[in-house]
């Protein structure tokens, strides 16, 4: 591992042959005329199809590891019953986004099902993701896994740094009530900066939603133990947080990925700010999330229409369009020994590696 460290440097030092100033060779409804329209069209059926299988599998996963108790299962369960806690919060991820089906009401209420068994503030979670698409690749404006600058980076004291850059896969419970580094508020108070006036009651709703799954939870540990709660749900729910910290730090954490800062910024280059990975069998576990390049450039297209969606624009973003060809593991190491700062002026900057 050691001896592939320098090649990441020496792939950081030509920044200027990786991303163009100004503005992209295709505009965003050249984008979208490449992509079969329906595409863009949702099916409710479909949708609640996904959700009752998760559901399902979940529901047999708990069945099973009651019926057996046996601590050579329970590593098995809580590595499977995490990843379909993330599968079942990508179908959530769906609703956020209104693309689970074309009714809102509906969409609310699937994604305070999915949502809140897993601890999400689904609202609160919804906005601040909503911020994240809408800035995604702006180093000033975007909410979620941007670098910091290197001046920032140098003034961070180190447990900052020990949970930024050590605890990477650990994260996603300090984000919802602390942010990323540089931001203040919460996810769970209307009065918190990410929300508007307008949101309240819905920032308010989600809230007592999360707060009844942790008394529902602190119930269920006073009738059958700490113990119970260990082995059928914070294992789980560790494995689960995992994956949503993994995923959402190697589509956003990069060094081919650019940054842009000001007037070099606008929405379609800062939606291919990001990068395609191969989760190999899980792909279909966790309803291809790993489409991430299409995802973010249409965030109101459903999970199962993002593989089409990327093969017809492929040919349209060209050299843009990036995707990793490396095995997760070998992926989440570069980005880890890579990625830590980018420069304090300059647009597109890319990430760079730390000299501590």
């Amino acid at each position: 591992m050691q001896a592939s460290i320098p090649e990441f440097t020496e792939h950081l030092q030509d920044p200027e042959t990786r991303s163009p100033r100004g503005k992209l060779p295709f505009t965003l409804q050249e984008v979208k005329a490449a992509i079969p329209p329906h595409c863009f069209e949702s099916s409710v059926m479909r949708s609640m199809s996904y959700f009752f299988l998760d559901i399902g599998i979940i529901t047999g996963l708990y069945a099973l590891a009651y019926t057996l108790d046996s601590w050579f299962f329970w590593p098995v369960f809580w590595l499977a019953q995490g990843t379909m806690f993330w599968a079942l919060f990508v179908v959530g991820h769906d609703c956020g986004h209104r693309s689970f089906s074309k009714y809102k009401w509906l969409n609310d209420l699937m994604g305070h099902i999915c949502h809140t068994p897993i601890l999400v503030p689904f609202h609160g979670w919804r906005i601040s993701h909503r911020t994240h698409h809408q800035n995604t690749g702006n180093i000033d404006t975007d909410e979620s896994w941007y670098p910091v600058s290197e001046s920032y980076y140098n003034d961070m004291p180190w447990y900052m740094k020990f949970l930024r850059y050590q605890m990477i896969l650990f994260l996603y419970p300090l984000y919802l009530f602390k942010r990323s580094p540089g931001k203040e508020g919460t996810h769970f108070f209307p009065s918190s900066s990410l929300f508007k006036p307008s949101e309240k009651w819905d920032v308010i709703t989600s809230t007592v939603c999360w707060i009844s799954m942790i008394v529902f939870l602190g119930f269920l540990t006073y009738q059958w133990g700490f113990m119970w709660l260990i082995k059928y749900y914070l294992m789980p729910y560790i494995v689960f947080v995992v994956w949503l910290d993994l995923v959402t730090y190697l589509h956003h954490t990069d060094p081919d990925i650019p940054w842009y800062r000001g007037t070099d910024w606008y929405f379609l280059k800062g939606a291919l700010s990001t990068i395609d990975h191969d989760y190999g069998f899980i792909n279909d576990i966790h309803h291809n999330i790993g489409t991430h390049v299409a995802h973010h450039i249409f965030l109101n297209m459903p999970h199962y229409h993002l593989k089409t969606a990327t093969e017809a624009i492929k040919p349209i973003l060209g050299e843009h369009y990036r995707k990793s060809e490396r095995p997760i593991w070998q992926a989440l190491w570069r980005s880890y020994k890579t990625c830590y700062f980018v420069p304090d002026t300059g647009s597109p900057v890319y990430h760079q590696v730390s000299r501590d």
